[in-house]
């Protein structure tokens, strides 16, 4: 059963905002930041009472969590310094509260993973004038870490996730990571390296939160339908993150962000190839472009989102 999650953004978890939301369809919210959860930014980690009570809360009004985010590892962790340690435990901690509170999927960031000296963001404006993210490579040399740097990162990553691997299967909750966004070249998780996680650890615990938009920007719809099929088959697409592109590093150099009816990906195309790998979980819109008139919590841009996605899945299986 394909679903429709959405995140909270600048929004304050109020009724009103609740009941419009499953009003519009939204099955699920994800937690995008760590300190989005109780406890996390007093202690480091989250207050298992009260992760499980914003849970009944919002299944009392038709919405559920499918996804939180564990406490990030910094460069502290990474370079080894002085509160390492510290860190890792406290994603740890966390990992074992959200499998406690039988949240489904948890990812975990870790710094280092991106390259944002490679690019140049900016706005630009499509259609009637909404405007949304963009990014070129970046004009004369840049540095980016060597290989033995990138190698460090590595083996470093890999250590936290011989650390939480095994808490994941114990307490039954998916360990997951997002591409590198933005996907440049050498990026850990940025395209062949993306791979090597699922190689590393074989867990059915552990997987991906897949990110159509970021890899169709790291080489258009050709890469997304061959990465849907190899991770899909496999069953380590946790839950898609669902945007459309215009462009891609490979092909144009730079990439801009549409509304999902709006960019080069045929998006009813992609669902098809998530059915046919079996997929079944909760798809999230995403990047929301800022569409004149909208509010800051983008709410006219979750309605044109959830609505489109809620269509193209009953498309899907007419």
């Amino acid at each position: 059963m394909l679903r429709v999650s959405i995140f909270v953004h600048n929004a304050r978890l109020t009724d009103d905002w609740l009941r419009q939301k499953v009003a519009l369809g939204a099955d699920a919210i994800d937690f995008g930041l760590d300190t989005d959860m109780p406890g996390v930014a007093e202690q480091g980690y989250p207050r298992l009472d009260e992760v499980r009570a914003l849970r009944k809360r919002l299944r009392s009004f038709g919405i559920d969590i499918n996804r939180v985010t564990l406490p990030t590892l910094t460069r502290t962790y990474i370079d080894e310094r002085v509160g390492a340690a510290d860190e890792l435990e406290n994603a740890a901690k966390a990992l074992r509260i959200y499998g406690q509170a039988r949240i489904p999927i948890a990812r975990q960031r870790v710094e280092g993973d991106v390259f944002p000296q490679m690019t140049e963001s900016y706005q630009t404006l499509h259609r009637g004038g909404y405007a949304s993210r963009a990014e070129t490579l970046a004009r004369g040399p840049v540095e980016i870490p060597s290989r033995a740097e990138l190698e460090r990162w590595w083996e470093r990553f890999c250590r936290a996730f011989e650390r939480l691997a095994p808490i994941a299967e114990e307490y039954d909750i998916r360990l997951a990571v997002h591409p590198s966004d933005t996907p440049n070249v050498d990026t850990p998780f940025g395209g062949i390296g993306f791979h090597r996680l699922i190689d590393a650890f074989p867990s059915p615990h552990v997987g991906y939160v897949y990110c159509i938009g970021t890899r169709a920007e790291a080489g258009g719809s050709s890469l997304v339908i061959d990465e849907i099929n190899n991770y899909g088959r496999k069953g380590k697409i946790f839950m898609l993150h669902m945007r459309n592109v215009r462009g891609s590093l490979a092909t144009a150099g730079g990439f801009e962000e549409t509304l999902l009816d709006d960019g080069d990906l045929n998006m009813a195309r992609i669902l098809r190839e998530l059915r046919a790998v079996g997929f079944s979980g909760y798809i999230n819109p995403d990047h929301i472009p800022a569409l004149p008139g909208d509010t800051e919590t983008r709410d006219a841009g979750w309605a044109y989102s959830i609505g489109y996605l809620k269509a193209l899945i009953a498309a899907s299986v007419a």
